[in-house]
Formats: structure tokens, sequence, C-alpha cells
């Protein structure tokens, strides 16, 4: 029983769909490990048991009717505490928000609940979103599973943590900058970062609405692509026959290559071998533009983020981290024309970039330059702090200033992720492609 906890979210599917799992059991043995668990206050902001055996007893029956909604019709999942769950606190992880009550489910959960899946509850996270490490004093920063004196990724850091630990059988988190992206790489998992505008974002508690987008952190990229269907309310991307054989890949030079650590470097080193050897041709490439939309970045996001969460801020500043707080209100010091023009700029600089990346199947870069941080020393260190947040974001906010889709894969160095991104609305080619590497990268070296 106990191996479903490490079974991926299609596998459970498929044993559910052939009657050798059962819905209730299954989501009973997620119940019994989270309540077991260590760090179970560190990962889960919320369980919800009456809410998940309800649905897992509805999938049961429905298993033994054979009229499942959906292949992961019964499977259990965590939910990043930004998603509004009915009659459930929803804080986004700051305290600006507690006891926050939504009257009804968001649109991705309300999706997902109608094709079967069974809520477990709802996860810690990255204070209103707004940091790439996961560390959040104020609520609770969950464990990584490589290292346990190190921060996990974030924001969506818990929703990493309930799939690595086996407490989950996949997690929805958002990705405003990187946060399904960072969490999924440095805890082995994979991440998918959509194209913003394609899954709903109705009752996600925001950050920067112009970013924010939704997507799955999962053990395998089949889950992923199951995930993506559910949460949009659509059939599922056809993975069978995806190969690498004359697929052609960018290498991005530009930015994403400097300063990678050694742990990064050799993930990434690793991943390239592996798809030249599956029969993939790379290519490095540079691009100014990756340049000058980073150089961007400080006042499209703080601009935008502190405009939506001003008041408030302001209201109650003592209920935040000092290190948010600080970063929210980085955005009160550009004008309102500067957020104007840079948008402008962005958009010339996304039509550069999609036409130099046209001819590719995807662009390769590290998930992050950088391992997890030492929690200990973030808390101490303004400096590393700050050094380190910005890093660890840096390679996957080119994805979301490009309104690129983005995919995460571990490379078998732990907590170092390789990144494919691919061009605007192209998740299934990317996801194709995503599972071919996949299967490239589980080969010995």
């Amino acid at each position: 029983m106990f191996d479903w906890l490490e079974m991926s979210a299609a596998q459970l599917g498929r044993g559910i769909g052939d009657g050798t799992i059962d819905p209730v059991a299954l989501t009973q043995a997620f119940l019994g490990a989270i309540d077991s668990h260590n760090h179970r206050d560190r990962i889960y902001s919320k369980v919800t048991p009456e809410r998940a055996l309800a649905e897992a007893e509805a999938a049961a029956e429905r298993a033994r009717a054979g009229v499942r909604l959906s292949a992961l019709d019964g499977v259990p999942v965590s939910w990043k505490d930004l998603f509004d769950s009915a009659g459930v606190e929803t804080e986004a992880g700051s305290a600006l928000l507690k006891d926050r009550v939504p009257g009804r489910d968001a649109e991705v959960l309300a999706n997902a609940t109608a094709l079967g899946l069974v809520c477990l509850g709802k996860t810690h996270m990255s204070e209103l979103a707004f940091s790439g490490l996961g560390l959040n004093p104020m609520t609770a920063t969950p464990p990584c599973i490589n290292d346990p004196k190190a921060v996990p990724g974030g924001s969506s850091s818990g929703a990493a943590a309930s799939v690595a630990f086996g407490l989950a059988a996949a997690a929805v988190g958002s990705d405003t900058g990187g946060s399904v992206r960072i969490p999924s790489a440095w805890n082995d998992l994979v991440g998918l970062k959509t194209t913003s505008g394609r899954v709903s974002n109705a009752g996600v508690v925001p950050l920067c609405r112009s970013f924010d987008t939704v997507g799955p952190l999962c053990r395998t990229v089949e889950d992923a692509a199951l995930m993506l269907s559910v949460l949009e309310g659509k059939p599922a991307i056809d993975l069978r026959g995806a190969s690498l054989q004359g697929a052609r890949f960018a290498v991005l030079e530009t930015v994403a290559l400097e300063d990678l650590r050694d742990g990064p470097a050799e993930g990434f080193e690793r991943a390239a071998k592996a798809l030249q050897a599956a029969g993939a041709r790379l290519e490095v490439i540079k691009a100014d533009e990756v340049t000058r939309a980073l150089e961007l970045s400080g006042v499209l996001f703080t601009s935008e983020a502190y405009g939506e969460w001003r008041e408030e801020i302001e209201a109650a500043p003592h209920l935040m981290f000092d290190q948010i707080l600080e970063r929210f209100r980085a955005g009160n010091t550009f004008s309102g024309p500067d957020f104007v023009k840079s948008w402008y700029w962005l958009e010339e600089h996304r039509q550069r970039w999609n036409a130099r990346i046209a001819r590719y199947d995807a662009v390769l870069l590290p998930t992050s330059p950088i391992l997890p941080p030492d929690a200990a020393r973030l808390m101490q260190d303004q400096e590393y702090y700050v050094t380190e947040n910005l890093l660890a974001l840096r390679n996957t906010r080119i994805g979301n200033l490009m309104n690129s889709c983005g995919v995460s894969l571990p490379t078998g160095v732990p907590s170092c992720g390789l990144m494919m991104l691919g061009r605007p609305m192209g998740e299934a080619r990317l996801l194709r492609m995503a599972a071919a590497a996949e299967r490239a990268l589980a080969q010995p070296s």
C-alpha cells in the first residue's frame, strides 16, 4: 500500500482504472502519511480530510460503475494556499490575509474536482508569492528534499515538498517569475509553467496579474500533461511517439549560463550530453533582447505587485517579513510613465525573441544557477538573501518576461533542473519534447 505514496499520479490513475487501487484506501494512505509526518505543519497549511474522503468515495463509486471522469479520477493532490477553496482558509502565506475564507473554489480547483481529483488540502508558500526561495518566517518554511538545512524554493514551496516527501501524488502551484520551476528543480520534480492566459486565474490570489500563471508540480512529464488537462478541463496532450531524433534545441548563452555554481553546471552538461545522445541537435544562441528584458524586471514586477497590494501592506506593514516588505515597496520607486514605457519595450523584446526561437523545438538553460541556499543564513544575512533570491529567479524569469511556456526536468544531479522553454501556447510541442528528454535523462551517464 505504501508504495502508492511513491507512484506517479498517472500510475495511480491506471491502478484505479483497472481495479487494483481503491480511491478511498489511497486517500486514507495519503492522509495517514500527512498526519504522521514530522514536517506536516511545515508543508500543509490546512488538511481537508472530510472533503478528500467524500471525493474519494464518489471516485470509487464511479470506478466500480466504469464511468470515470478522467485518467486522474480518484487521485489525491495538494493545492498551493493561494487557490480559493470554499469554506477553507486561503491566506497566500501572509498574515495580511489571516482567516480569509472564500465562498467558492477557484476555477481550476472546480475544474479538477469536476474531473474527479481528490483535494488533500492547502500547502504553505512564500509570503504573497513574492520570493523564489520558499523562506517564510511569518507562517512556515517547508523542507527541501535534498538538504534539511536549505530552503525548498518558492513560492510554491509546500507544493513541491508535498510531492517530494510522498504526501501528495501531484501538486498545483503558480508561477509569476519561477515559482513552479524553482521548487520543482530543487526537489527533483517536473514543473510546468504555462503560457500566461492559458489556464484560468479566476479565484487565485494575485501577485502580478500580467505574469501570474497556474501550473503543476509532479513526478513525471506524463503527470504534468494530465494535470494540465484537468486544470483546463480539456483533453490531455498525446505524448505517444515523442522522440528527440532530429529535434533542434537552442542553448541560451546570454545571461543564462553566467555565474553557474558547480552543481547546476554539472547537471546542465549532463543533460545536454544525454539529449545529444538521443539524437537532438544543440546550437548555442545569443539573444540581446533577453538582457534588455531582464533589465526591465524591477519596474515591471515590483510596480505591479505593489500596486496590487499597497493598501493592505501599508495598513499593517508590521505583519510582513521585512525582506518581502522591502521588495514590495521597491515598486513605489518607479513612475507610471516608466511602467508603461517598460511594457512597450518588453513587447518589442518578445517579438524579437519569438522570431529568434521559431526554428527550434525548445530553448535549453539551467533552471537555476544556484543550489538551495541555507535557511538560517538567509535569516541572518540580508546581502546573502538578496543575492540568492535574485539569482534563484534569474533564469526562470526569462520565460515569464518572454511569455514562454516552460518545463523544468530533473537532471540526475540533486536539486539541479534542466529548463526547456517553448513558444507561447506551445505546451503540446514542449511537453512532447520534455517526455522524450525525460527518457533520455533516465539513461545511465
